[in-house]
């Protein structure tokens, strides 16, 4: 992993691979919607990233080696992009992150599920997520991309988030 280094502080490194608008959100999108093409990280994000910017952001998460990118073979024009094990391992961080949010910031409540069980999952909730996106991002990325792999916790977060956004729909 190739990054400027102003200092060897360990917050300092890492917010210089990872304090940027985007490369979260990128990493939150792949993570928690599963999307793993291009079109589907630009046109799904409620961020609305632009075209450009996904675009660099995705070749930079390549670079450091957070992100791995092949060739889709259902498509010669796609490429599947998928999680490696550094940014696998940011489960926990993105937990944390999300939980304070909830306590500190105006979150909307569908928006803020996922992180709402995350939290209260804790640390054996993080561990078989991290288990499951090992699965579906390295062990199997092409598979994987396609939702073919059951993910019991990928499905109770989505499930909540979907049962919420529907319920408020109706409203």
């Amino acid at each position: 992993m190739d990054i400027e280094r102003r200092s060897g502080c360990p917050i300092n490194l890492t917010m210089e691979v990872l304090g940027d608008r985007w490369s979260l959100v990128v990493i939150r999108d792949m993570m928690f919607g599963n999307r793993r093409h291009f079109r589907d990280l630009l046109t799904r994000s409620q961020e609305r990233i632009a075209s450009n910017i996904l675009a660099a952001r995705l070749k930079r998460l390549v670079a450091l080696g957070l992100v791995s990118r092949q060739d889709d073979p259902s498509h010669a024009q796609k490429a599947i992009y998928s999680l490696t094990e550094p940014a696998i391992r940011l489960v926990p961080v993105l937990a944390m992150i999300g939980a304070w949010g909830c306590a500190h910031l105006p979150v909307s409540e569908e928006l803020s599920i996922r992180a709402r069980l995350l939290e209260e999952g804790g640390q054996p909730m993080w561990d078989a997520f991290m288990e499951e996106l090992r699965v579906m991002h390295v062990e199997d990325p092409v598979s994987g991309a396609g939702g073919a792999h059951p993910s019991a916790v990928l499905a109770r977060l989505t499930a909540a988030y979907e049962d919420l956004r529907d319920r408020q729909a109706k409203v």
